[in-house]
């Protein structure tokens, strides 16, 4: 699993590393069981604080995405073929969309290009890796 990071962003380094994370178990480029790198090595990898890679994976984790073991580290819980959603993801997950689909809304996107745009980042993660 490859990951790639703006240091330069608005967006928090914790923040896209999640994301990155998320799309690639969404890609199939890592699947239930499979580790994640340590903590510390992600950091070092980056050059950024190991709790800032901390915070990434406690979101992870409160997700519900991966599994932290002390022994065994940080390792996928969940990819597309581990079943149904669990309950109460679905109205979560409902609720942000509401927000993206607002905001481009307020930008003036209209309905044809954001369902055209959804439509090709679902298949990117369909096509896999």
């Amino acid at each position: 699993m490859q990951l790639t990071l703006d240091l330069d962003s608005e967006v928090p380094i914790y923040q896209q590393i999640r994301d990155r994370i998320v799309e690639a178990i969404a890609r199939g480029q890592a699947r239930e069981g499979d580790p994640l790198p340590s903590t510390r090595q992600l950091a070092a990898d980056f050059g950024i604080n190991f709790h800032t890679v901390s915070k990434a994976y406690d979101l992870l984790r409160q997700q519900g995405i991966i599994r932290i073991n002390r022994k065994s580290g940080a390792v996928v819980r969940r990819d597309a073929a581990t079943g149904p959603p669990e309950a109460g993801f679905a109205d979560d997950w409902e609720e942000r969309v509401r927000v993206l689909l607002a905001e481009a809304t307020v930008h003036g996107m209209d309905r044809q290009d954001v369902l055209r745009r959804c439509e090709a980042l679902l298949t990117g993660f369909e096509e896999g890796p």
